[in-house]
C-alpha cells in the first residue's frame, strides 16, 4: 500500500443501467427471477458499489501485485431504478485499520438516492491469495 491510502478519499463512479444489469438477468435460470420487474438489482448494485471502491483506491495500491477483496456490505437499496437511467456512486475512504478497508458508499439515479450505507475491503497480495486458493481447491 502507498502511503497515500488514506482516509478522506474520495471517488464519484457512473454506470448505465442496461436491461443486462436487471433483476431477471441476474440469475437467468430463475424462473422467479424471470417473473419480476426488470429494474436495476440489489445483486448488481451492490457490485457496483465494490467497483466504486476499488476504482477509488486503486492509484494508492502496488496494483496488480496488490488488489481488494469485499469482505463486508451494508447498504440499503431504497428505490427501484429502470433500464437507461445512469446510477452514480460517492465513495469516500473512512477508516484505514492495517490492511482493512472502510468506505461510507452512496448511490443516486438522478431522481432518488438508491442506495446508503457501509462496505468494508482487504488489501490482499495477490500471488499469496491465489496460493491460498489453490491450497483450499486441492483439498476439495
Amino acid at each position: 500500500m502507498k502511503d497515500t491510502l488514506k482516509p478522506g478519499i474520495e471517488h464519484e463512479f457512473r454506470l448505465r443501467v442496461s436491461a443486462a444489469k436487471t433483476v431477471p438477468a441476474l440469475y437467468p435460470e430463475s424462473p422467479d427471477f424471470q417473473a419480476m420487474p426488470a429494474v436495476f438489482a440489489t445483486g448488481f448494485m451492490v457490485g457496483f458499489l465494490e467497483w466504486a471502491c476499488v476504482d477509488a483506491i486503486k492509484a494508492h495500491l502496488d496494483w496488480p501485485a496488490e488488489q481488494t477483496v469485499g469482505t463486508h456490505i451494508d447498504v440499503s437499496h431504497s428505490a427501484a431504478t429502470p433500464p437507461g437511467f445512469d446510477v452514480v456512486a460517492k465513495v469516500k475512504l473512512i477508516e484505514v485499520d492495517g490492511r482493512r478497508l472502510v468506505f461510507e458508499v452512496e448511490a443516486h439515479d438522478g431522481v432518488d438516492v438508491i442506495s446508503k450505507g457501509r462496505h468494508e475491503r482487504f488489501v490482499i497480495q495477490r500471488d499469496r491469495f491465489d496460493q491460498r486458493l489453490a491450497a483450499k481447491a486441492a483439498k476439495a
